[in-house]
């Protein structure tokens, strides 16, 4: 079904990761019944939040939080803000969660949440007040043992600590393991803002080894240089790996010899642009993504990769550190090119597996040091791309069939395991 997915509905998140879900359920053989009970929700929560604006007038934003499952544990999952979120947007990620935590095998479920507003426009005390009313409208439905939140797109620290602080309150007793992506100074982890992206290279230095690749002969195009592949273009550099591309929302930029990334960064925190770099030239967004080279990073948002621009893509591996940067149509066509693809809910899992460490620490009220928190999160992460590369080859199908099929077949087990409450 993934390859049948109607072009009119290509870019609609629940159905893709519905079109992915089905195939790997086919596979496996799961009857009806269970489908149902995986592929549904078990929970969607909207709240409209009332908030008083710097001008003192009265707005009402609209929020989502959907549980996906709590078969394997609480829920897991970021809250974004931004202004064209949708419900079908937050159950595909929130599905997607629950196949994520499942590949990495740690005990958590799915969930994801979101506001309808632009924090472009929002000030500070506004977004603290959004978000605080959006956390006391959840509370009966997150905590440590129910669904556990974390940082998402437009939401940070600073966000995570007012939901921590709200949700204390209406306990009467500080509770740090709520929610994940805190400040260190509340509970938060060593080495969590790199996590994703460290994750990222890791399962790529794996695929490397497959295609006979060192770092430094390999060329990278990374496409966002958010947290995710700020992060993932800083560790590649420190590993010497070739970045010969960089693409932001403004424009790319490119240099066949490599990009020097600290000197980026540091032009970009002086012009707020990545282009006019000194060390490279300015090029279109799109010629980039189609550039020559050995790994395609996409690390921005949703369907970048489509049906109509996938014959385009020249990568030989493609490691996915957005959620859902390709859709189930442009798989097929990345298979029929012979495009190694590391899925997103591999490929970008680093961030919630060091997530559950800071979930771990936050309740044993231990805390680890940085070197602990990456060499547990290498093990885990190497572990699991051997696995999904094992599981393919075994079942004959693609790496992301094969993650969606481990991680189905996982949470089905658990399921099956505490049978249907009556």
């Amino acid at each position: 079904m993934g390859t049948t997915l109607a072009l009119d509905q290509e870019l609609n998140p629940w159905l893709a990761a519905e079109a992915r879900f089905d195939e790997a359920a086919a596979r496996l053989g799961i009857d009806d019944g269970l489908c149902k009970v995986l592929r549904l929700p078990s929970k969607e929560i909207t709240v409209n939040i009332p908030v008083q604006l710097d001008d003192g007038r009265l707005e009402v934003f609209t929020g989502y939080r959907v549980q996906h499952s709590i078969a394997r544990g609480p829920g897991k999952g970021g809250i974004r803000f931004a202004p064209d979120v949708t419900l079908d947007e937050v159950r595909a990620l929130a599905s997607w969660m629950t196949w994520k935590c499942a590949v990495v095998d740690i005990p958590f479920g799915g969930a994801k949440g979101g506001v309808i507003c632009d924090p472009r426009v929002l000030s500070e005390g506004e977004l603290e007040r959004i978000t605080r009313r959006y956390t006391a409208e959840l509370i009966d439905f997150i905590g440590p043992e129910k669904d556990v939140p974390a940082p998402d797109m437009n939401t940070n620290e600073q966000t995570m600590a007012w939901i921590m602080d709200t949700y204390s309150m209406h306990m009467r007793h500080t509770v740090t393991a709520v929610v994940t992506g805190k400040p260190l100074i509340l509970g938060g982890s060593r080495g969590r803002a790199e996590a994703t992206g460290r994750g990222c290279m890791i399962v790529t230095l794996q695929a490397l080894r497959r295609f006979g690749l060192t770092p430094a002969t390999t060329r990278v195009v990374i496409q966002g240089l958010g947290n995710v592949g700020g992060m993932a273009a800083k560790l590649m550099a420190e590993k010497g790996f070739k970045i010969i591309a960089v693409v932001e929302v403004d424009g790319a930029i490119h240099n066949p010899k490599g990009i020097d990334i600290a000197s980026l960064m540091e032009h970009r925190h002086q012009t707020g642009s990545i282009l006019d770099f000194p060390g490279a030239e300015n090029i279109g967004r799109e010629e980039a993504i189609y550039l020559d080279c050995d790994v395609l990073l996409p690390a921005a948002k949703e369907n970048e990769i489509t049906s109509q621009n996938a014959r385009k893509i020249r990568a030989r591996i493609l490691c996915e550190g957005a959620n859902g940067p390709t859709t189930p149509v442009a798989d097929a066509v990345l298979a029929e090119n012979g495009v190694f693809v590391i899925p997103d809910i591999l490929a970008n899992a680093g961030g919630v597996t060091v997530s559950y460490f800071e979930w771990v620490q936050d309740r044993q009220g231990f805390f680890w040091n940085e070197e602990l928190v990456n060499t547990r999160l290498e093990e885990l992460m190497v572990n699991s791309f051997n696995e999904v590369v094992s599981y393919a080859e075994k079942h004959s199908v693609n790496n992301r069939i094969a993650a969606y099929m481990l991680a189905i077949d996982r949470v089905a087990f658990a399921i099956r395991l505490r049978g249907i409450y009556a």
